[in-house]
């Protein structure tokens, strides 16, 4: 936990599993090979992008100027299993941001449905795909949330008191990586409101704050609202950790299958060197005089008793 002033933003909370996870999948990466190895490559590559994407954010509101509280990595479950993980809740003086966090390659396309389409390139080639919509992601946060009030509503009625009639969440979807070219022509305006670039963030807070008509809060009681959600975080969250236990658990059984096969191979190279006439082992000699003087060929170990000899080429 890390607190930051003048100005004052304020991190009541910062995000430390997703490193956690990188450190965990970079040290089982050399124990794994062929199509786990290229999994966990793909695996580390993502989850890096995830949290430079994050830190990009993480920069932008610290440098913001403006009175916040941050919460970063939120996981909230209700009593009816709905849940949230939420990249980050910024409440300021007149709003509070919702805001999911994306580090995509390539570009994006919204559409007149609201469908998020990205284009990248990849082994040589253009690749066009649909990803799942952050859009409708955040719309899941803000139902765990407003019902986490509902739930809750003991505990924020004297903070609604002090907020007045506040609209409580604003969502925002973020696009960390600075090469991201976002087309959104035929998005609706509502959508093209909620997906900004990470260099935007600030500015799109600050105008949405002054568009605003809330009554402005203190520090004191962003503060408040902000430790009343913070409550609500579960620490036993995200699949990071199961994703690798699964993960972990492919790779000991890639190690059994592969020292399992090794030990075939030993077994039926040992076969191999079987003398087929008395099944005594065959040994690598060196012929000592004759036409093949110098040559190594495999002999019976029974010599002389058993004459069978096998040439290096058989």
């Amino acid at each position: 936990m890390g607190f930051f002033s003048k100005p004052e933003q304020i991190i009541l909370k910062e995000a430390s599993d997703a490193r956690a996870y990188l450190e965990r999948l970079e040290k089982l990466l050399p124990q794994t090979s062929g199509e786990l190895n290229t999994k966990l490559q793909k695996e580390i590559a993502i989850t890096k992008a995830g949290i430079a994407g994050e830190d990009n954010i993480v920069f932008e509101l610290k440098n913001s100027g403006i009175d916040m509280v941050v919460l970063h990595d939120i996981y909230i479950e209700m009593e009816n299993g709905l849940s949230a993980q939420i990249d980050f809740i910024v409440v300021t003086a007149k709003l509070i941001y919702v805001i999911e966090c994306k580090n995509l390659f390539g570009n994006i396309e919204i559409n007149n449905s609201g469908a998020f389409i990205r284009t990248f390139e990849y082994g040589g080639k253009r690749v066009k795909e649909g990803i799942y919509s952050p859009i409708t992601q955040n719309e899941r946060h803000l139902t765990v949330l407003n019902q986490c009030r509902v739930e809750n509503a003991g505990a924020f009625m004297g903070l609604l008191k002090q907020w007045g009639t506040k609209t409580f969440y604003k969502p925002l979807v973020v696009l960390a990586n600075p090469k991201t070219i976002v087309n959104d022509r035929y998005a609706k305006k509502e959508i093209k409101e909620q997906v900004i670039r990470a260099d935007q963030l600030v500015a799109t807070i600050k105008r949405m704050n002054a568009e605003s008509k809330e009554p402005s809060s203190s520090l004191k009681q962003m503060q408040q609202v902000a430790q009343r959600l913070l409550d609500m975080n579960m620490e036993s969250k995200k699949d990071y950790f199961a994703k690798f236990d699964l993960l972990a658990q492919e790779a000991y059984l890639e190690k059994k299958k592969d020292k399992e096969q090794e030990t075939e191979k030993i077994k039926s190279k040992q076969e191999e060197l079987r003398c087929p006439k008395c099944g005594a082992e065959l040994v690598l000699r060196t012929a000592q005089k004759g036409p093949n003087v110098g040559k190594q060929f495999y002999g019976c170990k029974a010599f002389p008793k058993c004459k069978y000899i096998r040439n290096m080429e058989a």
